[in-house]
């Protein structure tokens, strides 16, 4: 699987440099310059800040391409300003993070007034128009969870559901969907959903696995809808002293969760979803935009399992 993700940016890479050469001025003066702006929802988290770094890092093997990046801090009328803003600062492109927004009309709108190409990764916008898409499927991770869970906890019980929030995040919801569809089908197991979010972050996943641990002391097993949350549980787990009554299951294949997997730990399995894959496709695919290729409209992602016999492969992905 590793093969096939590192397969996928060098296809991507090899399109882009095609794209690049055939934009080349005549006589052989060079090849054209872009600019691609990056339009971030927030980089206040990891995954987030990885993705606005990898579109960085790939955009600067290519030698003819630059990049310039925001931050709207998590505030949508920021999005829209900061699109606002790169449009009047002419670029070629605009690569858009969303992370946990569910749409931005006015970001959108602002792109297809201006005539600009728009990629958005991982989080594939309710309403609007654009280019193209390139994110994982955040069911299918959420179902593999489930999955491995059922195949190793033989005995069943009760798994608790930690969501990041707020209620209509659909990336979270479809993750947790993923999960139900095996577990709660499955007469052995008992789901108990967290009454609170966790807000993606560890101390988000550290309070509000205190309060699933105050009310339900018979839990086997915890899902986390990412990795930081579950960072965050485990030590609510430590501190409760029940590292070997609950296992743990989240999503991301964040760093610190795979060292933790790696270690042999209650942290058991993840689900990759790479920011540096998805980053260096994303700038990879608006390069060959611009370059005049026709491109995929949606590309999902692979997303492997990752457990204790995989997560060294992926540690450095």
């Amino acid at each position: 699987m590793k093969k096939l993700l590192i397969g996928l940016v060098a296809a991507g890479v090899a399109l882009s440099a095609a794209a690049c050469k055939g934009d080349d001025a005549g006589g052989g003066g060079g090849a054209k310059t872009y600019t691609i702006g990056i339009a971030n929802f927030l980089l206040s988290g990891p995954y987030f800040s990885g993705m606005d770094a990898a579109i960085a890092a790939q955009a600067k093997t290519k030698g003819n391409v630059r990049t310039v990046s925001t931050d709207a801090g998590g505030d949508a009328a920021k999005l829209a300003a900061n699109v606002e803003d790169l449009l009047s600062k002419n670029v070629d492109a605009i690569i858009i993070s969303g992370g946990p927004l569910e749409s931005a009309p006015a970001a959108l709108n602002a792109i297809k007034a201006a005539g600009k190409p728009v990629v958005l990764v991982d989080r594939k916008f309710a309403v609007g128009e654009y280019t193209s898409w390139i994110g994982p499927d955040n069911e299918a991770i959420g179902k593999q969870d489930g999955q491995y869970l059922s195949q190793r906890l033989t005995g069943g019980g009760k798994v608790a559901i930690i969501k990041g929030g707020p209620a209509d995040n659909s990336i979270g919801l479809a993750r947790t969907n993923g999960l139900k569809s095996v577990l709660g089908k499955d007469s052995r197991f008992t789901l108990v959903e967290a009454p609170d979010f966790g807000n993606w972050g560890s101390d988000g996943g550290l309070t509000v696995m205190e309060g699933l641990l105050a009310k339900h002391s018979d839990l086997v097993a915890v899902f986390c809808e990412n990795d930081a949350m579950c960072l965050g549980a485990q030590r609510a787990i430590t501190s409760a002293n029940k590292t070997g009554q609950i296992v743990l299951a989240g999503v991301d294949g964040q760093a610190e969760a795979l060292k933790t997997i790696l270690d042999g730990t209650n942290y058991v399995v993840t689900g990759l979803n790479s920011p540096n894959v998805i980053g260096k496709l994303a700038l990879d695919r608006t390069v060959d935009v611009l370059g005049g290729a026709k491109v995929e409209k949606d590309t999902v992602v692979p997303s492997p399992q990752i457990t204790k016999e995989t997560a060294a492969q992926y540690l450095n992905s």
